[in-house]
């Protein structure tokens, strides 16, 4: 390896466009496929409302919030199983056949590189897809908005890797197109390893736009002609090549002058002083590039990608979760446990229910009142608040043993 660098030096060629290195043509290694999850299956509209309390405003996780044509909001099956449900616009799919189809063969899919489809809801007007949740936010949090640390240079590397891993595989199950490919697509598990979001998969409606990000961003082909094809896909990972390397969203035709002008200063993040080796920072640099082709045909194809990024993988035995500095499993394990009565109650929002089981139970506060002098009672993070008939509830639920 190289010395390691403070900042980008090296170069190539003016001529940076190279050949493009085409993977052997073996079939690929169909990790995941016995993924423990559920089939995909159909949920009722009641169902789904319930999971996310109503599709209340608290609930709602997609980026631009209640104001986006089509909001994500994360919710609960069950009071168990935590899910995403994508709630499209009531006119996104008015044919009910059509979204049925693109769903149940997205929902075929099951990856430990995706944020897998488990399923959908078609009734009257009203269409929502239901994913696997992803606790530990998006890729665009961890690089533009971070809080306490920025992403080390071994998960950034991770992270590009996965989702070629990702999108190689949607590839082999034919469905090599993702429609607005960014880092808001990538999102991180309870172990903190990336995914890539299932949602993306489908388009946001029939005949909808498949890019919504800024034009800047968009592959030209698809500002010529309107559509996607797998080649778009590549222009828009080699867009995440450039935001994990400068932890900017940098457009493309500016990173591209700025290559053609050596300027390689400017594509790196100054929070990653020290990290990485000339020839690494350069190979990602000529691997974006190749990425951002104008001409398709000139652009690498998934199993390149997979070559290339593959030999420049730091760390591969240290855990992502310690990579992240943050801790491993979330909630999820304690959410997985049977819930007691009272947490089956408490999941409801059900008062009448609270209190009879309280009753049942003979419960007393430290000074010996009952609960029929009761205002507010705690058990393990749950606030229960009779005179104003709230709750504030954790994330977690423990049995009574």
């Amino acid at each position: 390896m190289g010395s390691r660098v403070s900042k980008l030096t090296c170069c190539w060629g003016s001529q940076y466009k190279g050949t493009v290195l085409e993977a052997p043509d073996v079939e690929s290694e169909e990790k995941g496929d016995a993924y423990d999850l559920p089939p995909f299956q159909e949920f009722s509209f009641e169902q789904l409302r319930l999971a996310t309390s109503g599709f209340a405003v608290e609930n709602i996780v997609s980026e631009h919030g209640e104001k986006a044509p089509n909001v994500v909001y994360k919710g609960k099956l069950d009071a168990q199983r935590r899910i995403a449900v994508k709630r499209f616009n009531r006119s996104a799919w008015p044919d009910p056949r059509q979204f049925l189809e693109e769903a149940r063969a997205v929902g075929q899919l099951r990856n430990h590189r995706l944020a897998n489809l488990l399923g959908c809801c078609c009734e009257d007007d009203e269409r929502l897809l239901v994913a696997e949740f992803m606790p530990n936010d998006t890729l665009a949090k961890h690089l533009f908005h971070w809080e306490t640390q920025p992403m080390k240079w071994p998960m950034r590397l991770r992270v590009v890797l996965y989702l070629a891993e990702a999108l190689e595989y949607c590839t082999s199950k034919g469905r090599a197109l993702y429609h607005d490919l960014n880092a808001y697509r990538v999102l991180f598990d309870d172990d903190c390893n990336p995914r890539l979001s299932c949602f993306g998969l489908m388009k946001n409606s029939r005949d909808g736009k498949s890019y919504s990000t800024n034009l800047a961003f968009t592959p030209p082909e698809y500002l010529r002609t309107g559509r996607v094809t797998p080649e778009s896909v590549i222009y828009s990972f080699g867009t995440l090549l450039l935001d994990v390397l400068s932890g900017k969203h940098i457009p493309p035709s500016h990173a591209l002058d700025l290559i053609r002008d050596r300027n390689f200063n400017m594509l790196t993040d100054s929070c990653l002083e020290g990290q990485f080796s000339n020839e690494d920072g350069t190979e990602l640099v000529r691997l974006a590039s190749r990425c951002l082709q104008y001409e398709q045909r000139e652009r690498p194809n998934v199993k390149s990608l997979l070559l290339a990024l593959t030999p420049l993988q730091k760390e591969i035995e240290v855990p992502s979760y310690v990579l992240m500095d943050m801790p491993r499993g979330g909630a999820s394990s304690l959410e997985t446990l049977p819930l007691s009565p009272l947490g089956e109650a408490c999941s409801r929002m059900d008062l009448t229910a609270i209190h009879e089981i309280l009753e049942k139970i003979g419960y007393k506060d430290d000074e010996g009142t009952t609960n029929e002098d009761l205002t507010c009672c705690e058990r393990d993070g749950t606030v229960l608040d009779y005179n104003t008939a709230t709750f504030s509830l954790k994330n977690c639920f423990f049995p009574i043993v």
